[in-house]
């Protein structure tokens, strides 16, 4: 039995979207200075992105395209943790 796993989105969808938000307030509230300018800068570009690729695989033309983008979203979020741990080793 086949899974379409783009129909079962619905919640993995709001998450990463939430996701995005949180990376947006922490963006903001960043201390100002150059280090958290570069750091915050990559922290919001892959954070948010992992929501739009994950809408993207949603509607991917196969299941390979699905996957192709689903695995950019866990490189994404990878990344995203790397942002967050230098954050919050920097204090």
């Amino acid at each position: 039995m086949e899974v379409d796993y783009r129909k079962r989105g619905g919640e993995l969808r709001q998450r990463t979207y939430d996701f995005a938000f949180r990376i947006v307030h922490l963006w903001k509230s960043l201390p100002k200075g150059i280090e958290y300018e570069v750091i915050g800068k990559q922290l919001l570009r892959c954070g948010t992105s992992i929501g739009a690729n994950y809408r993207a695989a949603t509607v991917g033309k196969s299941d390979r395209d699905f996957l192709n983008k689903i695995r950019i979203c866990q490189e994404e979020a990878d990344e995203s943790c790397l942002w967050i741990e230098y954050i919050i080793e920097a204090g």
